[in-house]
């Protein structure tokens, strides 16, 4: 065979399939961006075929979920550390082990080649010989497990679960071993998908998608029913009222489509019981100060309906146009989006709102199932200097709340830092404000509130880690 003919087979040999290529991309943009996977993941979606798009979805999560466990193993089989080789190589490597020991469906000759392949597609051929001899050793003991050698517990199960040893061991303090280990592996499994259904239309409505104003006639039956003739499985939320979860992988492009058309809303069963909390009603003023991109903003609009006013802050005005799409998409008028910093001061009068929400900034332990990047990216002083900024914000927002006004406090974070030390510090000093009971979910749900407040559990509940605390200004 002439040199040109070698050059083809090689050429044709090394090319990475749409799912392979686009995972090690988002993977990239993670890691040397400092990008989060699940805008990436919603933005490729469109560009890749069903099939395509869940092996995406499961690399990409997956390697995030195992970063730890997988460079304990590239360690093991390279004979060097993981945090020592060039980028695209330990992406290559990561993504070969994720579909050699997590994902049974894959062969194992497909996740070696296409591996090798990225090296060539990033323009490493140098290193394929290297990657395709770690991925070989790596099929020849299929079962080694790097946590069996690790002496230290905490380590141990850092290893094991993958995630920081520095937040393992403060887990065990706050939960105990066992429990802590339970928490752990619970954020390595893949979250149901939960929507509530928009209660606009339950009518007659007008909705703008993409500069097109269409008309929507639909009940909540109806929507339901259009999934389960699709043969998605759904179920009432135990958690949220009016909120449904997806039982099984099935559903994701008619969950898409029912999502742009504005007649459904993603969202964690968790985060949608807050907008439940703060009670609001038609006829008042609410405040949402920390709004974007408007999960609970819309869904505050969506409860109290058109005859209230719903101000959204957030800081940056690119992300307060998520808010108005968001509003625009669920045909909701009352949200008026409104740029301002409520760490450092609020414009407006004293007592001039009914109810104010502070979904505040957190560090997001509770939503590790969705978002996995974040445990390799913070740290201690993270937890303390967010505690600080939750105190300021929930402070300036307590100056708004009118007599006899509720103030509901939430964060999605598991920490005790940001949620029950933010709490006791805020009543030690605002006399004014007494700490109300507020049931929010279903009677059939096991949650329960908890001294300082309401928390919800990834291993406990199967939703994402929330804290809702609820507050009342003297009349």
């Amino acid at each position: 065979m002439n040199r040109k003919g070698e050059r083809g087979r090689r050429n044709k040999s090394s090319i990475v399939s749409p799912a392979r290529g686009a995972a090690f991309e988002i993977l990239r943009r993670v890691e040397d961006e400092g990008s989060y996977a699940a805008p990436l993941l919603a933005n490729v979606a469109e560009t890749l075929r069903p099939e395509d798009r869940a092996l995406c979805y499961e690399l990409v999560l997956g390697v995030l979920r195992w970063q730890l466990w997988l460079d304990s193993l590239i360690g093991h089989y390279s004979g060097r550390s993981a945090e020592k080789l060039d980028a695209p190589v330990r992406r290559a490597l990561r993504l070969g082990l994720y579909q050699l020991r997590r994902l049974t469906r894959v062969p194992a000759s497909a996740a070696v080649n296409e591996s090798v392949n990225l090296a060539y597609h990033v323009r490493l051929q140098s290193a394929a010989t290297f990657i395709n001899g770690v991925l070989r050793r790596a099929t020849r003991e299929p079962v080694y497990d790097p946590a069996e050698k690790v002496d230290d517990p905490i380590e141990k199960i850092a290893v094991r679960t993958s995630h920081p040893a520095w937040l393992i061991e403060k887990w065990v303090g706050m939960l105990g071993v066992e429990e802590a280990e339970t928490l752990a592996a619970a954020n390595n499994e893949t979250p149901p998908v939960a929507f509530r259904v928009n209660g606009r239309v339950n009518g007659r409505v007008n909705s703008r998608v993409n500069n097109r104003v269409s008309e929507l006639r639909a009940t909540t039956e109806d929507v339901i029913e259009k999934l389960r003739q699709a043969g998605v499985i759904v179920e009432q939320s135990r958690i949220a009222p009016g909120g449904w979860r997806v039982r099984g992988a099935a559903g994701g492009t008619i969950l898409r489509e029912l999502a742009s058309e504005g007649l459904i809303y993603l969202q964690d069963e968790a985060s949608q019981f807050v907008a439940h909390m703060l009670g609001a009603r038609s006829g008042e003023h609410i405040l949402d100060t920390c709004a974007a991109p408007g999960s609970k903003t819309t869904h505050l609009a969506a409860l109290a309906g058109d005859g209230a006013m719903i101000v959204a802050g957030d800081v940056h005005q690119h992300r307060l146009r998520l808010v108005r799409e968001a509003a625009e998409r669920q045909s909701l008028t009352s949200v008026c989006p409104l740029a301002f910093d409520a760490e450092s001061s609020l414009p407006f009068a004293d007592e001039s709102f009914d109810r104010v929400l502070v979904d505040a900034p957190c560090t997001g332990t509770g939503t590790l199932r969705h978002n996995p990047e974040i445990r390799w990216r913070i740290s201690y002083r993270d937890i303390t200097e967010l505690a600080a900024r939750q105190k300021n914000i929930l402070g300036n927002a307590a100056r708004v709340v009118r007599r006899g006004g509720r103030l509901v406090y939430s964060t999605c974070s598991i920490e005790r830092e940001e949620n029950e030390c933010v709490v006791e510090e805020f009543l030690t000093r605002n006399a004014k404000f007494r700490q109300i009971a507020v049931s929010a979910t279903p009677a059939s749900s096991n949650v329960t509130e908890e001294a300082g407040g309401v928390r919800t559990w990834p291993h406990r509940d199967d939703v994402d880690g929330f804290f809702v605390a609820a507050f009342e200004r003297a009349e």
